[in-house]
């Protein structure tokens, strides 16, 4: 057995979102979610939306001495835009929302939490959305910002870390590339706006942030960095992983961190007719907004190899450059769509970022382990459910984040997906992640073993394995 010993102060918790966790009780105004549940229930597993969740605007408190008992030392979660903006063109905010965050905030922080707060995680307002089109429209990029500096301006003093984004390759994915978010799109100029309109909100909220100088606190964005493995090492299937990675990690990476924007990728863009309109101003703003820490979400790797049969769609997506690949010795997760299980690309990850991006401080935002509920078995007579199986791969990718640290990179916290099992887009809870189960007919929260060890390992700094 080894003992791996982590840094002092590393941060140690998990990661949700207010819309998966936070219920619609005196919400000010529905997202997309809430909309496009009212259209279309058959899109979302047993028909649950976003209104059966933890209840954590209830239940904070209750919750706060939960995520204490796990041993957390700091918590990711997000403001709701639709929740916090009662008008969007006047930038009235609604008192309700602005009594709950302040008191979830302070319930944190009295109970020795550090709270990140995210303020963008896929929720977009369902009236922005339906009548500017959302990221599609530079309209909402600057109302955006305005929501951004309402809660730097309500809440700057209790939080010291600020997200701008989580994962803002997925609403572009999901909205306007392969259709598991709302809109429901498929149109690759579109997609690719979409995209670059985001970064341009990031900046312009970085730059806002930094004009209010709010002491002890920063600003960053948190990416799903999924690296690009190959068949082999032909030629040609390495050619196609520069493209995933151009494509899907770069493509923000780049310019939101190094505050680059690849010309590679400007020149693959021109090659498929889906050049962003742009202005010389927004480019000076992107590439001169700094953040000061990453966050890195990974729970997949990517395999691909070099495209063999026809590209039919009518319509550009990433793929024009490659095929995905199955890796025939890979291990696979049985109770998550049978994805690969790749601890070592932690480690891959890591060096990138400290070898590729200034080894800027980084941590990781997500790292999650899904199980479904059969699988994960009752509670055992101390009312306990046996979720080893989480706790095994666990170690195993910390073991890898363990030797990049010794590597060299810069990594401050982990912060596990996720807190109680929470409801989760098209898919609702057909997946459960969390440290406590959430029972969806009582609300109760059953704890799983999984948090016996994490508190161990948050308290230690350390574990065996």
């Amino acid at each position: 057995m080894n003992k791996y010993i982590f840094p002092e102060n590393f941060k140690w918790g998990a990661a949700a979102s207010g819309i998966q966790t936070e219920g619609i009780t005196n919400k000010a105004n529905e997202s997309i979610w809430d909309l496009w549940h009212n259209k279309s229930p058959e899109r979302f597993y047993r028909g649950i939306g976003s209104s059966l969740v933890t209840d954590t605007y209830n239940r904070y408190e209750e919750d706060v001495q939960l995520m204490k008992k796990v041993g957390f030392n700091s918590f990711r979660t997000s403001i709701q835009w639709s929740r916090l903006i009662k008008n969007y063109e006047t930038g009235e905010v609604c008192q309700d929302a602005v009594e709950f965050y302040n008191n979830y905030l302070d319930e944190m922080i009295a109970n020795g939490i550090e709270p990140m707060m995210n303020l963008y995680h896929f929720d977009m307002p369902a009236e922005l959305q339906e009548k500017f089109g959302g990221f599609e429209s530079k309209k909402v990029v600057d109302l955006y910002v305005d929501y951004a500096v309402k809660a730097f301006e309500l809440f700057g003093n209790k939080v010291k870390y600020w997200i701008t984004f989580n994962e803002p390759i997925v609403p572009v994915e999901g909205g306007y590339l392969y259709d598991f978010h709302y809109p429901c799109k498929k149109d690759g100029k579109l997609a690719v706006q979409v995209g670059y309109n985001i970064i341009l909100a990031h900046a312009k909220a970085v730059k806002e942030f930094h004009k209010l100088n709010i002491e002890d606190s920063q600003i960053g964005v948190v990416l799903n960095l999924t690296p690009s493995y190959t068949r082999d090492e032909r030629e040609e299937d390495q050619k196609a992983a520069w493209y995933a990675d151009l494509l899907f990690n770069r493509s923000f990476l780049d310019p939101m961190v190094k505050n680059e924007i690849p010309q590679e990728l400007c020149d693959v863009l021109a090659e498929q007719g889906v050049t962003p309109e742009t202005t010389e101003e927004e480019i000076a703003c992107i590439t001169s907004a700094k953040i000061e820490f990453l966050g890195v979400n990974y729970y997949v790797p990517r395999r691909v190899k070099a495209r063999e049969a026809e590209y039919e769609l009518d319509y550009f997506t990433p793929e024009v450059y490659f095929e995905n690949y199955v890796n025939p010795e890979g291990r696979f997760n049985p109770y998550r769509d049978n994805n690969e299980i790749l601890p070592t690309a932690i480690h891959d990850i890591a060096m990138n970022v400290k070898d590729n991006y200034g080894n800027v401080p980084w941590f990781l935002a997500e790292i999650g382990i899904a199980m479904d509920e059969a699988s994960e078995g009752k509670p055992d007579e101390n009312g306990i459910i046996d979720d080893t199986f989480r706790t095994d791969l666990m170690k195993e990718h910390l073991i890898q984040l363990h030797r990049a640290i010794e590597d060299g990179a810069n990594c401050f916290g982990v912060h596990q997906w996720t807190f109680i099992d929470n409801w989760s887009w098209t898919n609702s809870f057909k997946r459960r992640y969390g440290f406590y189960r959430l029972d969806l007919e009582t609300g109760n929260r059953i704890p799983k073993k999984h948090g016996v060890w994490f508190k161990e390992l948050a308290t230690t700094g350390s574990f065996e394995g």
